[in-house]
């Protein structure tokens, strides 16, 4: 036994059922079994004492009514004494017999009829009693038995003992009579009787007989403990000492079963969600049933679970995101080079073959060759240094780093400017109707120049065919807004409003076609928000695509 519980835990339920079985179960079994004995006990003492104090109370009775008849008879033959002939004697006694209906007959008698009066017998219910008078003649008084067992019985009307009350050895007065119950209270009298005091006697420990032996007058007494009795004493009591043990035991059961269905079910929810989170389901949480019978650790237990799952859900979020991110820089990241590289090779390329062209001392090169070469070779430089400032300023802007500059700014040299850059570059049409703007921005003018040539680029280069770019203005409150548009499908909201994260771009015809990295309107955010202005993205049937820029207005 012990072994197998040594290889096998054990649930809390069935550990709190033998809990229950050797700290409730037993001592309750135990404790009933002994308070029922010691009931049983001190019952049986009560029977004992309650036969032997009615077998007393009985005796006294007739005692009583023993000395009250003697009294009664002496004061009548006294008062006789007084009358002068039978007449007044007799109506005397009359008198007497309407007052006391206990007396059967009061007569004077003259001795010679004394012997009249042995045919009263106690078995006819009758008991005879006289007293000589002075003249020698006898008082006679002949009493019902039936009016002395009810001045006997009178106080135990309510006990249902069995009471006997033997004269002469016939039957004179009982309470609760049965024939078998006084057959059987003879039969088991003992030989030898003792007199003058109350003797228990029978077989049965729980049905205590108790006979009581009077020698003057010559009566016995005896007290039948029924079974009535016993069982309402003893059995009656001991039911209830039971029945009171098995209520509390499954009382016991029940508030300790409804505890731990409770207790179970709250643990089974902790379970549950630790092998959630172990296969990885880091948004489950435990949902308790929380009452009375909730214990504060489980509770405790189950919030500071939640918490811990809260965070650690926060955190595989982050995690997630960096993934992501990891994710779409790896994707994008031989893109980028090939792209950067790309971007930066033609440049160069140009460069180094216009300065070689330069350099040559094999072949003479005109003035108007030079200048033209020394143009492109600016160009080409002035192209690469933008490719590097952009590249430079993402780790400012990650960082919130990015250092501005900020003075009025006219609007129009700025886009004057950027356009003649990105001009220089490719042949496409460029409409730019800022050119007639004569509002001042408060911005710094390197960042303002380098969001409008990366918008206008990227206008140029995500635009259909030879489709011209235009650039517009308009002023709304204290701020200048420039829009730059070009013809494109329309591209969809949700899609439109991830264009600004990094590493993000449209995946359609046009960019499988078009080298980029997907940093261009990320840069131009944050430059523009740098200096305190807003952009915005569009795209529907008027515009195409379109981006516009909010910066404010310089104070005059």
């Amino acid at each position: 036994m012990v072994e197998f519980f040594s290889k096998r835990r054990l649930k809390i339920a069935e550990q709190i059922i033998i809990v229950i079985f050797f700290a409730v179960l037993i001592p309750m079994t135990v404790s009933g079994v002994i308070i029922n004995n010691i009931n049983q006990q001190s019952n049986r003492s009560q029977l004992r004492s309650a036969a032997v104090m009615i077998a007393n109370i009985v005796s006294e009775e007739i005692d009583v009514f023993q000395h009250s008849i003697n009294n009664e008879l002496a004061q009548i033959t006294s008062t006789l004494e007084y009358y002068k002939s039978p007449g007044q004697e007799q109506a005397y006694l009359d008198t007497i017999l309407e007052n006391l209906t206990f007396y059967k007959e009061l007569t004077v008698v003259p001795e010679n009829r004394l012997k009249e009066y042995d045919s009263y017998n106690i078995r006819d219910d009758y008991v005879v009693f006289d007293r000589p008078l002075k003249d020698g003649r006898y008082l006679v008084a002949v009493l019902d038995i039936k009016n002395l067992q009810h001045n006997l019985f009178k106080t135990l009307s309510e006990d249902k003992r069995q009471i006997y009350v033997i004269v002469d050895g016939f039957l004179v007065a009982s309470s609760n009579y049965s024939e078998t119950g006084y057959h059987n209270s003879l039969a088991q009298l003992p030989a030898e009787i003792e007199e003058d005091k109350p003797v228990i006697y029978g077989d049965l420990k729980n049905q205590p007989l108790v006979y009581l032996k009077k020698t003057d007058p010559d009566v016995m007494v005896i007290v039948n403990t029924t079974e009535d009795v016993t069982k309402h004493a003893i059995d009656y009591n001991r039911d209830k000492i039971i029945l009171s043990i098995i209520i509390t035991m499954l009382a016991v059961f029940f508030v300790v079963g409804l505890y731990t269905s409770y207790l179970y079910i709250n643990i089974r929810q902790l379970f549950k969600a630790i092998i959630a989170i172990s296969k990885g389901n880091y948004e489950r949480r435990i949902r308790l049933l929380t009452n009375i019978f909730t214990p504060f650790e489980i509770v405790f237990l189950g919030n500071e679970f939640n918490r811990m799952v809260n965070q650690i859900h926060k955190s595989y979020i982050q995690l997630k995101k960096k993934n992501k991110e990891l994710k779409q820089v790896n994707e994008f990241r031989s893109n980028m080079i090939d792209t950067v590289s790309h971007e930066f090779r033609t440049p160069l390329t140009s460069i180094q073959g216009y300065t070689s062209r330069l350099l040559r001392q094999d072949i003479e090169i005109d003035e108007e060759t030079r200048i033209k070469s020394l143009k492109v070779i600016k160009r080409q430089s002035e192209r690469l240094k933008r490719m590097i400032e952009d590249l430079l300023v993402i780790p400012d802007i990650e960082g919130a780093r990015l250092n501005v500059n900020l003075v009025n700014v006219p609007i129009n040299s700025v886009i004057e400017g950027a356009v003649a850059l990105v001009r220089n570059d490719v042949k496409r049409e460029i409409i730019n109707n800022v050119r007639d703007c004569k509002v001042e921005i408060f911005a710094d003018i390197d960042r303002v120049e380098q969001v409008f040539v990366n918008l206008i680029e990227n206008a140029i280069k995500y635009s259909k065919g030879d489709s011209p770019v235009t650039l517009d203005y308009e002023i709304i409150g204290d701020r200048l807004v420039v829009s730059v548009k070009n013809d494109y499908d329309i591209i969809p909201r949700e899609k439109l409003k991830t264009l600004f994260d990094k590493f993000t771009r449209i995946d359609d015809k046009t960019t499988r076609t078009t080298r980029g990295t997907g940093l261009g309107l990320y840069i131009v955010k944050g430059l523009v928000e740098a200096m305190n202005g807003e952009i915005r993205l569009y795209s529907n049937e008027e515009c195409g695509f379109c981006v516009k820029v909010f910066m404010p207005i310089a104070e005059v």
